[in-house]
């Protein structure tokens, strides 16, 4: 396994999953992508996540020079991994946990716990949890310069709640209770 690759921990929970569909951000080329919630306390992960960045740094050195004499240091690049607490304060999703943005130009494979293939798209969902292969690399495009993270494949692991606000239709009709708002 390459040093710019990780498998992230059980803990990870997915979310703004485009992984079925390519989505366009913006006008740009439509993507396959995730967002993926580290909890803070997935020390062995975040650790796994920090070496990779740095050996995706060590390798896109000249890459990141272009033109320039010397290579930029590493904490003035675009870094993929996020705080929660500080990037996304307001989303209780993102509280005591790291974050990374993952995408592909192809779709991910997505397997269950037995690294079956899924393929009822409802398992796969944003608030899941499940662990991710992703890799990290180098890029130097238009000024814009740093680590960007690679979205390789998925594995579900097990239920979360759903995030995006929407109540499913089961919780929306799981009572019997009529409120008849004309009477």
């Amino acid at each position: 396994m390459s040093n710019t690759k990780v498998i992230t921990g059980k803990d990870t929970r997915w979310s703004y999953l485009a992984v079925w569909e390519p989505k366009s951000i913006n006008g740009s080329t439509p993507k396959y992508s995730v967002s993926l919630i580290i909890p803070k306390s997935d020390k062995t992960t975040i650790q796994k996540v920090k070496a990779a960045i740095e050996a995706a740094y060590a390798e896109g050195e000249a890459k990141l020079k272009g033109n320039g004499k010397s290579v930029p240091p590493l904490s003035s690049l675009k870094n993929p991994l996020r705080d929660g607490d500080i990037d996304r304060p307001d989303d209780a999703a993102y509280a005591n946990a790291f974050f990374v943005n993952a995408n592909s130009a192809t779709a991910p494979g997505i397997v269950d716990a037995n690294c079956n293939p899924v393929i009822n798209r409802t398992e796969v969902y944003s608030g899941v949890f499940g662990r991710a292969s992703i890799s990290f690399y180098a890029f130097n495009s238009n000024g814009n310069r740093g680590i960007a993270c690679g979205l390789n494949n998925l594995q579900v692991l097990r239920d979360g709640e759903p995030l995006g606000g929407r109540a499913s239709a089961e919780s929306d009709f799981a009572t019997d209770d009529e409120d008849d708002f004309l009477a």
